[in-house]
């Protein structure tokens, strides 16, 4: 998985710009207008990917997602640096005033889902699969501390406590959702999961995994920020 701060890897993490707050959500019809670099580097591969299709009839399939969350991802991404932060008391970093919103799928589902696009899916089509769960940045930091609070309490009280807004990152758009009706109806597939369901699980990966991921916080990534220019 990519390593963007406030979540997991995503189609329209800026592919196809910001959506206003009383927006309709994405589609597979929903122009591209990337607003950083690493949003272009994203529309461009998908732009190439469809001009070998054009131009040498290569049977290519574009497949878009929503922020994706589950057992092993990088202890950068927002829920699992929320969760191990959150178990070390240390502070819970939120962009902002944690009002931006991203929609979510377990990535078990966005799995299964790309088995089918691989099986069923159309040369040339597009795919846009998602788990119809928005949610905004700091209900997602709250829902950790309160599956964490459940789990295993902490003496010095709810993990909220530890909740520290931090200064915006540059480009940050306020507004990702998608509409995958189109693909749940071709593919005959929904996600199982709900948000609460697969965070549960999330959580549950993490506590019996701790081996791992103490590894990475201690040769690979300590939980600072990354990407912030000097």
């Amino acid at each position: 998985m990519t390593r963007a701060p406030s979540g997991a890897p995503s189609w329209p993490d800026g592919i196809v710009g910001s959506l206003a707050h009383d927006a309709a959500p994405f589609t597979e019809d929903t122009a591209y207008d990337p607003r950083s670099p690493y949003a272009a580097s994203k529309a461009a591969a998908d732009h190439l990917v469809r001009a070998w299709l054009h131009t040498y009839g290569l049977p290519t399939i574009v497949s878009n997602t929503a922020n994706n969350y589950g057992p092993w991802q990088f202890p950068e991404k927002l829920i699992p640096l929320v969760m191990l932060n959150a178990l070390e008391g240390k502070p819970l970093p939120v962009y902002g005033d944690g009002s931006n919103r991203r929609d979510w799928i377990f990535v078990e589902d966005h799995a299964a889902a790309l088995v089918r696009v691989l099986e069923q899916g159309e040369p040339g089509a597009t795919y846009a699969i998602g788990a119809r769960q928005p949610r905004s940045n700091l209900d997602v930091v709250r829902a950790i501390c309160t599956e964490l609070d459940r789990r295993l309490p902490d003496h010095a009280g709810p993990r909220e406590r530890l909740i520290q807004f931090v200064a915006d990152r540059p480009g940050h758009d306020f507004r990702y959702e998608i509409d995958p009706s189109r693909s749940e109806v071709s593919l005959a597939w929904s996600a199982p999961h709900d948000f609460e369901a697969g965070l549960a699980r999330t959580i549950d990966w993490y506590l019996a995994n701790r081996d791992w991921w103490q590894a990475v916080r201690l040769r690979r990534y300590a939980g600072e920020r990354l990407g912030t220019a000097a």
